[in-house]
């Protein structure tokens, strides 16, 4: 199982710790290893890359600077799979929950017990994905950060920087798209000297572009060929699966 990356967003320190300590325990009682990241803003917690993007996010609405219902606008134009959890005092934005997907709206006070509802059902959401599957570990500003292959939808290059394009978001790192196309495997296909996609994403393509579900990306004429060819025995192993 791999650990689920959890973030507390409130502004009131007390809330934070309460939170923390009630999740860590409701994770350990369904034998889930948790990371637990506590912010006192939104702006803090969407500026931060240290604990990577929320699997799991407990988000106030009213908050000093922007109220949590921007925060969560903002996020969900990177981050559509973060699983959103209000923590709110205000029972009135329980409808504009729903323009963000919110997963669940959790009015102070509530119980332990409501909380370990809603938090099983939520840990029951997150893909089932081994610490083993196939990753890279990209570093940047000091910071190493594992990145699930199967999680990027392509990645391109421009001025020696590398773009990985995940379903998380962007993530930007100084390197070679030629070393990550060796490292990414026979599920990865170079159509252009500055793009390399995933084929699990691949949703149409003609002779010189590639759409993915996220995206798109060049198709050199010389690759075209070759493409078509590995995007065939992609989806003859995935018929055979």
């Amino acid at each position: 199982m791999k650990t689920i990356n959890i973030a507390i967003c409130d502004d009131e320190k007390e809330i934070q710790q309460s939170l923390k300590q009630d999740i860590t325990k409701i994770c350990t009682d369904h034998g889930v290893v948790c990371q637990i990241t506590c912010y006192d803003s939104g702006e803090d917690m969407l500026a931060s890359n240290t604990a990577g993007t929320p699997d799991i996010l407990f988000l106030d609405i009213q908050m000093s600077g922007q109220n949590g219902m921007e925060i969560a606008r903002k996020l969900r134009r990177q981050h559509k799979d973060t699983i959103l959890i209000f923590v709110t005092a205000l029972p009135e934005y329980v409808y504009e929950a729903f323009d963000v997907n919110a997963f669940h709206y959790l009015v102070k006070p509530f119980s332990e017990k409501k909380l370990r509802e809603v938090l099983g059902k939520a840990l029951q959401q997150q893909p089932l994905q081994s610490e083993t599957s196939p990753a890279i570990l990209v570093k940047r500003g000091g910071l190493s950060t594992k990145v699930f292959l199967s999680d990027i939808i392509y990645a391109e290059v421009f001025n020696r920087k590398v773009m990985l394009h995940t379903v998380n978001g962007d993530i930007e790192y100084y390197g070679k798209l030629t070393d990550l196309s060796e490292q990414a495997g026979a599920d990865f296909y170079r159509t252009h000297r500055a793009y390399l996609v995933n084929l699990k994403y691949v949703e149409k393509y003609n002779a010189t572009t590639v759409w993915l579900e996220q995206g798109t990306a060049l198709l050199s004429k010389k690759q075209f060929a070759g493409f078509v060819q590995q995007y065939m025995q992609y989806i003859n192993r995935q018929k055979g699966k």
